[in-house]
């Protein structure tokens, strides 16, 4: 699903024009953002949980040229799924 369709879909079931569903799809999206870059981490039960992950530096290697990187250590948002939507993922599932 891309934004979107998200949009489309909050308008379309709850009765909301699309620019007023978009605001709303943006502020939430804008508020996470904001919670995860001041280094907070966001739960939501039955869905899941967000924060940030430090991943060290390292020596990498360029394919093309075989050459060692250094690659830089950073942070990248982490999603863990809760136990409540595994599991309904697990009954629709295949």
């Amino acid at each position: 699903m891309t934004k979107s369709e998200l949009v489309e879909k909050l308008a379309i079931e709850r009765n909301l024009t699309y620019a007023v569903a978009e605001q709303v799809v943006m502020e939430l999206f804008n508020g996470m953002a904001d919670t995860l870059i001041s280094g907070d981490r966001i739960e939501i039960r039955g869905f899941g949980s967000f924060e940030n992950r430090d991943y060290g530096g390292r020596t990498g290697r360029n394919p093309k040229t075989g050459d060692d990187v250094i690659v830089a250590a950073k942070k990248r948002p982490f999603f863990k799924v809760g136990r409540d939507l595994k599991e309904r993922i697990m009954e629709h599932g295949s």
